[in-house]
């Protein structure tokens, strides 16, 4: 998803998409790698993605098996849920310092694999073939958005990434407080049903991830342009990561909805 922080860092070089009399007014950028020292580049960031995607898919397998939907056991362990607290924070820490990522990118995969298989299973138990409905939607929208960005179809701007981490926040807002509610035996209407709202609904939300990616894209290509240290290639791949999963997991939703 939307990386404001390296956003910021990388903002100072120029955005092939903003009017040549707009400059951005940011902090600068890390250091550039000077001498033989090893910078960014988009082919190392594509494998660690794939790497952290794995990782994913790894835990995803096991966390399948947590639940039994065709006993009835839906129940996922507690300890799950703790563990998934806990690596949001890091995760949110992650923004701030992007060089932790190298450790908490892996974390993160596995901690949010084991419990995407797990809610997968569920899913596809009452809905059959709906996983490999939701991978395939994902992939597709990541090829398109990509290929969108590489094209230069939609030009990733200021306003444009102002809107997009924004609604983002929105987002993630409005979710913290339909999870404290739930505490309380309290669920908002409309927006988790399957009709004509609730459907809209999640549509929006995909298109806001679609967004992520194209600022998730454009960030790395700053980084590289700026030659940024290597290891923030982890960083680049944590947040691509991050916005693919949520995707999946919007997809899965919408889905849902549209099923029932």
């Amino acid at each position: 998803m939307a990386n404001p922080t390296l956003q910021r860092q990388f903002g100072k070089y120029p955005d092939v998409s903003a009017s040549a009399d707009i400059t951005l007014q940011t902090p600068p950028p890390p250091s550039p790698v000077t001498g033989d020292g090893e910078a960014m580049t988009i082919g190392g960031t594509a494998a660690k993605t794939g790497l952290l995607l794995l990782l994913v898919l790894g835990a995803g397998a096991w966390g399948w098996t947590l639940v039994s939907p065709e006993t009835g056991d839906t129940a996922m362990p507690a300890w799950l849920f703790i563990l998934m607290i806990g690596v949001l924070v890091i995760a949110i820490v992650t923004a701030f310092k992007p060089q932790i990522a190298i450790v908490t990118g892996p974390l993160y995969a596995l901690s949010m694999g084991a419990m995407v298989g797990a809610i997968s299973h569920i899913y596809d138990y009452e809905y059959d073939g709906i996983v490999v409905q939701a991978i395939l939607a994902t992939a597709c929208v990541f090829l398109v958005m990509l290929i969108l960005f590489v094209t230069r179809t939609i030009r990733v701007t200021n306003r444009m990434r102002g809107i997009v981490i924004g609604a983002t926040a929105g987002i993630a807002l409005f979710y913290a407080v339909s999870i404290v509610l739930s505490l309380f035996g309290t669920t908002v209407p409309l927006v988790w049903d399957s009709g004509f709202f609730g459907i809209a609904f999640s549509v929006v939300v995909i298109g806001i991830a679609a967004f992520n990616l194209m600022l998730d894209f454009d960030m790395i290509e700053r980084g590289v342009q700026a030659r940024a240290p290597k290891n923030l290639e982890w960083y680049g791949a944590f947040g691509l990561m991050v916005t693919i999963v949520w995707m999946y997991i919007e997809m899965l939703r919408l889905l849902g909805k549209a099923r029932d």
